[in-house]
């Protein structure tokens, strides 16, 4: 049997209408420098390493809708973000340009969207 290759994720991609306006939300949600920053491609790394986030202009975009009916644009993934204090987090995403979603599934999770409309969770531990 081969042995697998050695793997290492680097990055979750976003597409977006314009990937700049989207970077710089996340840049201002997560305090997460810029790594690269090119005409449609930006790139943020968290400072203690890891994998990051990258944002690409899409010029098709269709926002998802969550939680999505039959025909909506299904989301293809969601970011799940640990914070200590689901009020503070929550008014700092709504400061750097998130939306509080009107469907709440959880008492220790908050949905948002981000300005292109992708949902993301703050969430708590027990």
């Amino acid at each position: 049997m081969k042995q697998r290759p050695v793997m290492t994720l680097t990055a979750t991609v976003l597409d977006a209408p314009d990937a700049n306006a989207l970077a710089d939300f996340y840049h201002r949600l997560l305090g997460w420098p810029v790594g690269t920053n090119e005409p449609g491609w930006v790139t943020l790394r968290p400072p203690d390493g890891g994998a990051g986030l990258s944002f690409q202009t899409e010029d098709a975009y269709v926002r998802p809708a969550w939680p999505a009916g039959p025909g909506d644009q299904q989301m293809m993934l969601h970011l799940d973000i640990e914070v200590g204090d689901l009020d503070a987090a929550g008014a700092h995403a709504v400061a750097a340009g998130a939306t509080l979603a009107e469907y709440q599934p959880q008492d220790k999770v908050r949905v948002y969207f981000d300005p292109a409309g992708h949902p993301f969770c703050l969430w708590m531990r027990d």
